[in-house]
């Protein structure tokens, strides 16, 4: 018998977005964290949001289905963290170019 941290099932993209939770899987994932993990896998492979996505939440005392504002929020939390990420990567990147650009005079 196998164990199992993150697994995804089915789907002709199951085999990336494995690849995806084996990367960014951590041990001892606060349940939120866990979710916002499966919500960012799901969206490597989806761009319509949270309208074409079911989240079950598995729990050693049974399992819930999320609701889908919940999804939602969830869904927009993300994307705000990822454009966060990619202006903080462009800030750094243009002055980076500035200093580069400064040489000697």
């Amino acid at each position: 018998h196998s164990r199992w941290n993150a697994q995804v099932i089915g789907g002709r993209n199951a085999k990336s977005l494995r690849e995806f939770l084996e990367k960014n899987y951590k041990e001892d994932l606060e349940e939120k964290d866990a979710v916002n993990l499966g919500v960012q896998s799901v969206l490597e492979v989806v761009d319509s949001g949270a309208k074409n996505m079911e989240i079950c939440v598995v729990r050693a005392d049974g399992k819930s289905m999320m609701e889908e504002s919940d999804v939602a929020d969830v869904v927009t939390e993300i994307e705000s963290e990822i454009e966060e990420s990619k202006k903080a990567k462009q800030g750094s990147s243009s002055s980076t170019a500035a200093v580069a650009a400064g040489g000697d005079e």
